[in-house]
C-alpha cells in the first residue's frame, strides 16, 4: 500500500534552476524499507535521492539515507545541503538556531547557514578524511582508462570521507575538461575517480553548451559567482553514475588534501560540471579551528508528494 509523502527535488550548488546536481528528497520516509528506498532511487535515476527520517540521536534535527540508483551511501554533499534545504523549506525548526545537526550513517554532520548577498547559503563541515597513496598498479589502469599520459598526473591519493574518491591532481584545468574517460573500463576497475586541476588564468569560463541560448544562460550562472579557482569532475560509473555534476563529498575531501598540501587556498571556489553544460560552484573555506567547510547555493525545482 502507497502512501501521499512530501517530496522536493532540489538544485544544488547553484541559485539557477538546472545549473547544478539534483537531489530528490523524500521528507517523510517512515516505514519505508530498504528496498522501497532503492528502488524509488533507482527511478528518480539521479545520482542521490534521500529519505528524512526522525534522529535516533537526541542532537540532531533528523536522519538522513542516501541512495544512489545503486546503493546506499554513508554520506554525500550535495544530497546534504539539499535536503537540509528542502527540510527548512517544509518548516524545520533546528535545535541550535543556525546550526542544522543532519545524522547519518557516517556520524553527525553540521552544516551552517550563512547569510550572503541578500540570501542563504548552506555549508556542510566536511566530516573526517582518510588518505592512502593508491597501488601504481591501479593507478596506472585509471590513468589509461582516463586516456591520461602519465606525465599529466601531478600526485593521487585514495580519499575516503564515507564515499571512496581516488582523486587524481592533473597539470591543468583544460586537461580535466578535455578528458573522454572509458566509463566501462572505470566501473570493470570498480573505481569512483575524482580529478582536480588548477585554473591557470583566472575568469575565463569555458562554454560546453548546445547553442547560443544554452551559452548564454551558462554564463549567466556562472558569471554570479566568484571565478573559481579549480575546475572537478567526478566519474562513478561502479555505482551507475557515470559522471555526477557537483559532488560535495569529493570536494571536502580533496580540500583537505590539498589545503593541507600547500596547494590550495584556505579559501576558494571550486568549478564542477561544465563538461555537462553545468555551472555548479562550490564554496570551500577552513576555519581558524582547520574545520573544512563546504557551501553551495540551492533552489527548489519541484514540490509536492510522492506515492511510495
Amino acid at each position: 500500500m502507497t502512501t501521499p509523502r512530501p517530496f522536493a527535488q532540489i538544485d544544488v550548488f547553484t541559485a539557477q534552476p538546472g545549473y547544478g546536481n539534483p537531489v530528490a528528497v523524500v521528507l517523510n520516509g517512515s516505514g519505508l524499507g530498504d528496498a522501497a528506498m532503492q528502488r524509488f532511487a533507482r527511478w528518480t535515476n539521479l545520482s542521490e535521492t534521500t529519505f528524512v527520517l526522525p534522529p535516533s540521536d537526541p542532537t540532531a534535527d533528523y536522519t538522513l539515507r542516501i541512495f544512489t540508483p545503486g546503493g546506499e551511501l554513508p554520506f554525500a554533499g550535495h544530497p546534504t545541503l539539499g535536503s537540509c534545504f528542502a527540510w527548512l523549506a517544509a518548516g524545520g525548526q533546528p535545535k541550535r538556531g543556525d546550526v542544522i545537526v543532519q545524522q547519518c550513517a557516517k556520524g553527525l554532520v553540521p552544516i551552517r547557514r550563512q547569510a550572503v548577498g541578500g540570501h542563504e547559503r548552506l555549508a556542510f563541515a566536511a566530516p573526517p578524511s582518510t588518505r592512502s597513496d593508491p597501488s601504481p598498479v591501479l593507478l596506472a589502469q585509471v590513468a589509461q582508462a582516463l586516456g591520461l599520459p602519465a606525465a599529466q598526473v601531478q600526485r593521487a591519493q585514495r580519499l575516503d570521507n564515507g564515499p571512496v574518491w581516488l582523486t587524481l591532481q592533473l597539470d591543468s584545468a583544460d586537461t580535466v575538461l578535455a578528458l573522454e574517460p572509458d566509463h566501462a573500463q572505470l566501473a570493470r576497475l570498480g573505481q569512483k575517480v575524482g580529478v582536480v586541476g588548477i585554473q591557470q588564468a583566472q575568469g575565463a569560463l569555458p562554454l560546453i553548451a548546445r547553442s547560443s541560448r544554452e551559452a548564454r544562460a551558462f554564463t549567466a550562472a556562472a558569471e554570479r559567482e566568484a571565478a573559481p579557482l579549480i575546475e572537478v569532475r567526478a566519474f562513478a560509473a561502479p555505482i551507475g553514475v557515470t559522471e555526477d555534476p557537483v559532488t560535495g563529498s569529493l570536494n571536502a575531501s580533496l580540500a583537505q588534501w590539498l589545503i593541507e598540501a600547500g596547494e590550495l587556498p584556505t579559501a576558494y571556489v571550486a568549478a564542477q560540471g561544465t563538461a555537462l553544460g553545468r555551472a555548479g560552484r562550490v564554496h570551500v573555506e577552513r576555519d581558524a579551528d582547520g574545520q573544512v567547510w563546504v557551501g553551495g547555493d540551492c533552489v527548489r525545482v519541484i514540490q509536492g508528494e510522492v506515492m511510495l
